[in-house]
């Protein structure tokens, strides 16, 4: 149940961090970001 409620926020973070962005460089860095996010608090 807890996953489901992290990968849930994940993607609603992805979805409007792409649509908060405006280049291609600027999602990768949006992506990186939550990436890194997750990961740390997963530790």
């Amino acid at each position: 149940m807890k996953n489901q409620a992290i990968i849930f926020l994940f993607l609603a973070v992805i979805g409007l961090g792409l649509s908060a962005c405006e280049t291609m460089e600027g999602a990768g860095r949006d992506i990186q970001h939550v990436g890194k996010s997750l990961e740390e608090s997963a530790e």
